[in-house]
Formats: C-alpha cells, sequence, structure tokens
C-alpha cells in the first residue's frame, strides 16, 4: 500500500485560522427557510415540469456571462424531471451531420467511461453509496425526489468491460470487470496499473491487455473524504507524463451549511505523486469539479493545460450561478463557499472573508445555470466529422432540479482557437426530456472511442450512445 498524506487537508495557503476554527453561521432567513422546505418541499417535488425543452438564456453563456442579482426565496425552485424509460426505437436527437447508435443497453446507471488502448470501454455502474439517514422527513424527501429522478436505484458498485469485436459500433463482449467497489467513479490507465477513483478512496490494480476482467484486490492508494458525501463523485486522470495523477472532490454542501469542518479537503483538485501516493492542493474553491480532461495551449513547447467542469451553488434564482468549464493551474482559487465568478459574494455565507474573495479566480467559460455539467472529453480522432467539432471540448450536462425552466439534459460542444473557447456551446444530443418534461435519459460522462465515435453515458435510460457522422 502506498504512503499518503495522514487527512488531505487543505494546507495553510488555502486555510485561515479562523476557517479551522469556526462552522459556518447562517441567517434567521435561512433557517426559516430549511424549516418551511421540511414541510413544503414534498409537494413541490411532486409537481413535474411541463416545459418541453431545456433552455438556458445567451447571457448566460461564454466568457463574460451577465449575472443577475441573487433571489432569496422562503422555498427554493424544485423542479425535478421524472424519469420515463426509452421505449423501443427511442433515441436522443443528434445534430444535424451526426447519427445516434446504441452502443450498449441494460446497464445499471452508468455514470462514467474510460476507453482503454485496445478500443475496450469500461463502465463505471454506479450512483451515491448507502447513506446512514435519520429516517425523518427530509430524508423520506430526499429519497422522493431521487426515485423521481431515476437516481433511487441501489449503486451496482462495478466497473463492465464492453468490447465491440464486429466494428460495428456494437458491444458484443460484456464482462464484469471490477465488482465490490464503493462508488465508483473516475478512472485513468497509466501503463500497467488503473486507477479508480471511488467515493472513499483512491485505488489501484493492475492491468493486462485485453483482460476481461480483474482478479486482484484493489490498493488503496489514497483515502478520499467521504462522510456525509453530499457530492460523492471522484474523478482522476494522469498527466501526460504519467507521474501525477489529479483527483477531484466535490464539496460536503451547497454553501456550507454544514459546516466548514466538513469542507475540509473538498471543492477541490488534488495533485497525487503517482510514485509516493503523496497528495498536494492544486486548486480550490470549485463547489463540485467532475470531468477533467488536457488540452494544448496552441503555441509551440507549452506543456497542455488542465481543464474541468464545475457544477456551481443553487437556490440564488434561476440564472445564477452559471456551472462552467475552465482551465485550472497550480494553487487557483474559485472563490467557494464565499464567492462566486470571481469576487461576487454571496452573502449567504457567514462570516464573511474577504481575503478570500479578494484573490478569487473567475472560471473562463459558463455553460448556463444549473445545466449540471459533469461530462467533459477533448474532441479528438473525429476526421470524419464536420468540421466545427475537430477543436474543442465535448460536455455532458444532466440536467437541473433548481430552475424553471429546466436546462441541461444535452450533450454540447464548446468550440476552442488558441487554447481557449470561442464561440457559444454547439448542442450535439438533445431529446433526452419528452413533451411532457419527463427524462427519458440524462446524459453524464462522455469519451472519444478512437473509432470516430463520441460515447454517452446515459444513467437514467441505462444506455451508453454512440454518436458519429452520419452515414458512417
Amino acid at each position: 500500500m502506498s504512503r499518503h498524506t495522514p487527512a488531505m487537508r487543505p494546507s495553510p495557503a488555502h486555510r485561515t485560522p479562523q476557517q479551522t476554527q469556526q462552522q459556518q453561521q447562517h441567517t434567521p432567513l435561512q433557517a426559516q427557510r430549511r424549516a418551511l422546505a421540511a414541510l413544503g418541499l414534498s409537494a413541490l417535488a411532486l409537481a413535474a415540469t411541463t416545459s418541453s425543452h431545456a433552455s438556458e438564456p445567451l447571457s448566460s453563456l461564454g466568457p463574460n456571462p451577465t449575472l443577475p442579482a441573487p433571489e432569496h426565496r422562503l422555498l427554493p425552485t424544485v423542479n425535478v424531471a421524472v424519469a420515463t424509460p426509452w421505449l423501443p426505437g427511442q433515441q436522443p436527437v443528434p445534430a444535424i451531420g451526426l447519427q445516434v447508435t446504441r452502443f450498449a443497453e441494460g446497464l445499471s446507471h452508468p455514470r462514467w467511461l474510460h476507453v482503454l488502448p485496445n478500443g475496450d470501454v469500461l463502465v463505471a455502474e454506479s450512483n451515491a453509496p448507502a447513506k446512514k439517514t435519520s429516517g425523518g422527513l427530509m430524508d423520506w424527501i430526499r429519497g422522493l425526489v431521487m426515485k423521481r429522478a431515476g437516481a433511487g436505484v441501489p449503486s451496482a458498485d462495478r466497473i463492465t468491460l464492453l468490447r465491440d469485436t464486429g466494428g460495428d459500433g456494437v458491444a458484443d463482449v460484456r464482462s464484469v470487470f471490477m465488482s465490490g467497489l464503493t462508488s465508483p467513479f473516475g478512472m485513468a490507465l497509466v501503463a500497467d496499473t488503473l486507477y479508480v477513483a471511488n467515493a472513499d478512496a483512491l485505488v489501484k490494480v493492475p492491468y493486462t491487455r485485453g483482460a476481461t476482467q480483474v482478479e486482484a484486490a484493489p490498493d488503496t492508494v489514497l483515502p478520499l473524504p467521504a462522510a456525509r458525501n453530499h457530492h460523492w463523485t471522484k474523478n482522476v486522470i494522469a498527466s501526460a507524463d504519467g507521474h501525477t495523477l489529479y483527483v477531484s472532490v466535490g464539496s460536503n454542501s451547497n454553501v456550507g451549511e454544514n459546516g466548514l469542518n466538513e469542507e475540509e479537503g473538498r471543492a477541490a483538485i488534488w495533485a497525487v505523486d503517482r510514485a509516493s501516493g503523496q497528495a498536494r492542493p492544486y486548486a480550490s474553491g470549485l463547489r463540485n469539479p467532475n470531468g477533467m480532461a488536457w488540452a494544448s495551449t496552441g503555441k509551440a513547447g507549452d506543456a497542455p493545460v488542465l481543464w474541468t467542469v464545475v457544477n456551481e451553488r443553487d437556490e440564488l434564482g434561476n440564472d445564477l450561478v452559471p456551472d462552467y468549464l475552465t482551465s485550472v493551474q497550480q494553487d487557483d482559487f474559485f472563490g467557494w463557499p464565499w464567492s462566486y465568478w470571481g469576487t461576487n459574494v454571496d452573502t449567504r455565507v457567514q462570516p464573511p472573508q474577504p481575503d478570500k474573495v479578494a484573490r478569487a479566480r473567475a472560471p473562463d467559460y459558463a455553460l448556463g445555470a444549473h445545466v449540471a455539467a459533469l461530462g467533459l472529453a477533448r474532441s479528438a480522432g473525429l476526421a470524419n466529422w464536420p468540421s466545427a467539432y475537430q477543436s474543442g471540448m465535448f460536455i455532458g450536462e444532466h440536467g437541473s432540479w433548481n430552475r424553471e425552466p429546466a436546462s441541461g439534459y444535452k450533450v454540447v460542444f464548446v468550440p476552442f482557437a488558441n487554447g481557449q473557447p470561442a464561440g457559444l456551446p454547439v448542442d450535439v444530443l438533445t431529446g433526452f426530456r419528452d413533451s411532457e418534461g419527463h427524462a427519458l435519459g440524462r446524459p453524464v460522462g462522455v469519451a472519444m472511442d478512437g473509432r470516430g465515435g463520441l460515447l454517452v453515458a446515459d444513467d437514467v435510460g441505462n444506455v451508453i450512445w454512440r454518436v458519429t457522422a452520419a452515414g458512417r
């Protein structure tokens, strides 16, 4: 077992003594809203939206979004799209010039994808880990909302291998590659070692090219913050030289309402030395970073830059705060929980931290509020696709619960030029909601398959979709 940093706590540069000693205090309005929510949220959760299409205003997209004034409502907007299975023959709607087919189906809540060098596809079939509950009203309501949204199924806790031996874009071999995991999510292969980010630890197993299952027990590389696990999904990506692993860990709350002591080591991306297992903070103030990908700066000799997509905070209004796509550098701080989109103060968070806010960096690119951006993949190997998709990032938007009208529920493409986003997002795969607002599916992980296709994990539809150029 590799040695690791004992508690994975932020360094002094990322914490102040006041932050360490004090828990979050909340205003009387917030306390009142929580009390009323316990009584009224169930009725709101039972009313599914009738909006037929996800909608993000253009002003909330791009490098310089317009941020409206925050709204502090007594009760938050709860707009849950009821999960309804795809009917035979139904499928999402691809953009003009593209087509979509079922690569695999009949899975159990497929969340994340990793394509191995030989073309095999690993799928993390996973859901939130089981939690101890009080058995009270709020726990019942949360369970009801999750069930309606298609997220109430137990976690399969496994990674499944899919193989397309015929090259026809349909997986004809399926095997349980790993089982007995703890809500697995991100995966990264370095040489002959496969790393898996469980909800509670980064683990590793030996990998043999072409193997359809792993027999070795996972070895823990680094424990990861777990406990309440408000945001349980953890991701991992390796540097180009394989020396460093980057691990994303989401926050344990919306805006620190569970106390800052529960946020230590969270809302951050960690850099882990692969040889020693030693971890250090890489970037912080990221409420819930998920997908990560490398992109060139566009300048000869420059090292690739790490990019991530982040879910921002809720309950400030339909169009606040935008989820975002951003580059990430060592020691970047993005404001959470004290501020958003740079130095815009969130007055719900007490006590204030003006020193923290002053150094908060604004993200690179807004994706729209509450779209729940999760999957991220750099376009590559798409020579047959239309030219507009040759340089940029594909993003899986899982869809909103805190917005009316709904947003997300699609896969988009953000074009890049000279190492930066250039232009508005382009819809790649839509139609995950029907005319009555039901969620037929919800996209999560996205990955290039190395054969001219984009794979999309649909955790509500239990399908892996494959998007290719039309006629291919």
